[in-house]
């Protein structure tokens, strides 16, 4: 055979192998996801540790062999496989969740702590690393945590578990507004997520507390500019409030804020979560909104009773649900 035809051929065969082998061992980190979702991690782990034979260099194995031995609590072999990835200049957050996972099993606490650290040096913008950083110092009962949950929202506005996890710290203490406005923007983020109705029924709650007050300036110690203002537009409801908080009165109190936010405060304070309620209003969904909402938690029964009187709205607003996806702008962070 032609030398010049030889070198062509074995050069072709070389990319054809190349290629076969890379193909297979994406088909079979996908015949391992599907035992993984099964809960089968033996054969998950079986079939992965082929695919790193055939594609030794590809993080997104590396990352589900690991995950699948921490499923058993193989923790050490976990361990080895996870800390090469973190080296890598294109490690991921997951790969550092995947690894702060470990450290927790193990009960390696401070190091889970380093190494959360050393995640949001490399990629400080994640607030996925920040929510695990702050749900770590708080389960070991350290305040700062907030200060985690208030860095992930101000640098990754779309990630939704800081917003949950910072309704819930500042339910626990003065900062009603707080409370309210992140736990609303979580139900919107997350509509269908299991944490929505606890989220649901802390909303309800704050409103309470909110109009506990007849002045509600009078106890407010926030310095945002954006909260003050928040607070004095809601202030001037609390003649509505005085009936009772419920999911009718909240609509209203909601309605008038709205109508009173942008006659005084948009232009200045620009907020996502407050146009969308300005345009369920003009749609004429609003009271659907907050059916939803705080309706659902109060009394479901009645909700429920709700939704067939009013089928319609009920149905229409379900329609615009499913037909949207809620993200904040960077550029709306006032927790300063």
């Amino acid at each position: 055979m032609n030398p010049l035809k030889s070198l062509l051929f074995l050069t072709i065969f070389c990319c054809f192998v190349y290629t076969t082998n890379a193909q297979s061992a994406v088909e079979l980190q996908t015949t391992a996801r599907a035992f993984s979702k099964q809960g089968d991690y033996p054969n998950a782990v079986i079939v992965l540790n082929r695919a790193t034979q055939l594609d030794p260099s590809n993080m997104e194995i590396s990352k589900d062999l690991a995950l699948n031995y921490y499923y058993q609590r193989n923790n050490t072999t976990a361990l080895e496989i996870i800390k090469p990835v973190l080296e890598r200049s294109d490690a991921d957050d997951q790969s550092f969740q995947i690894a702060g996972n470990i450290y927790k099993q193990l009960s390696l606490l401070k190091d889970c702590e380093k190494l959360f650290r050393k995640g949001i040096k490399k990629l400080p913008q994640s607030g996925a690393l920040y929510n695990e950083l702050g749900e770590l110092l708080w389960e070991q009962k350290d305040n700062t945590a907030i200060k985690q949950w208030e860095k992930g929202i101000e640098v990754d506005p779309d990630y939704s578990r800081n917003y949950y996890n910072a309704c819930k710290y500042y339910y626990l203490t003065e900062e009603k507004a707080w409370s309210i406005l992140y736990g609303e923007i979580f139900v919107n983020m997350e509509p269908l997520n299991a944490s929505a109705t606890e989220v649901k029924s802390i909303l309800l709650e704050s409103y309470k507390r909110l109009f506990v007050n007849i002045n509600l300036t009078k106890d407010n110690n926030d310095k945002s500019k954006f909260i003050q203002a928040f607070i004095e537009t809601m202030n001037k409801q609390t003649l509505v409030a005085a009936s009772g908080i419920n999911a009718e009165s909240i609509t209203m109190i909601r309605t008038r804020f709205i109508l009173d936010w942008y006659q005084n405060y948009a232009a200045k304070f620009p907020f996502k979560l407050f146009d969308l309620q300005k345009q369920l209003l003009q749609d004429g969904l609003f009271d659907a909104y907050n059916q939803w909402i705080f309706g659902s938690v109060q009394n479901l029964s009645s909700y429920q009773n709700w939704t067939k009187i009013n089928s319609e709205s009920y149905n229409e607003f379900s329609r615009f649900q499913k037909g949207r996806i809620f993200k904040m702008p960077l550029s709306q962070y006032y927790r300063l």
